[in-house]
């Protein structure tokens, strides 16, 4: 009876991975609640920048981010979001994340410092640096007329 629970222990587990837009989609949503207030103008900006990434028809948009909203409300941990993103994402990718997340933050025209603190968080999970943060965050300011 051991020996079979230490085959059984031995034995790795294996779990589906992420969904890879869900993960996305989940992240960019929790930069837009980190100043509590989810505006419409970030909602759009998600919307464009989900269906632009993953090439989706709007419908699809649509249901991606309604399962990523009905996502945040349950889930109370990022890990699982950017593991996969960590997984499944090339850095340059994952760089490419962070401008999103940066673009869904100065969507409503005012960087909150929740939201600036939650990028700064994500980055280290996502394994990027503080550099290629701060160049994605000019990228994005360049490309919004905030330069």
């Amino acid at each position: 009876m051991f020996q079979q629970l230490l085959r059984t222990l031995s034995v790795p587990a294996t779990k589906p991975p992420t969904d890879l837009r869900l993960a996305v989609a989940v992240l960019l949503i929790e930069a837009a609640y980190r100043d509590d207030i989810f505006q419409p103008e970030e909602r759009d900006v998600i919307f464009r920048l989900l269906q632009g990434r993953f090439a989706l028809t709007a419908e699809e948009t649509s249901a991606l981010l309604h399962a990523a909203e009905q996502t945040c409300q349950e889930s109370v941990q990022l890990h699982p979001w950017t593991s996969a993103v960590t997984e499944q994402m090339t850095e340059a990718d994952r760089i490419h994340l962070v401008e999103m997340m940066w673009e869904v933050a100065y969507a409503d025209g005012v960087l909150d410092p929740e939201e600036d603190a939650l990028i700064r968080r994500m980055v280290h999970l996502i394994h990027i640096t503080d550099r290629d943060r701060m160049l994605a965050r000019k990228r994005v300011l360049e490309r919004i007329g905030r330069i």
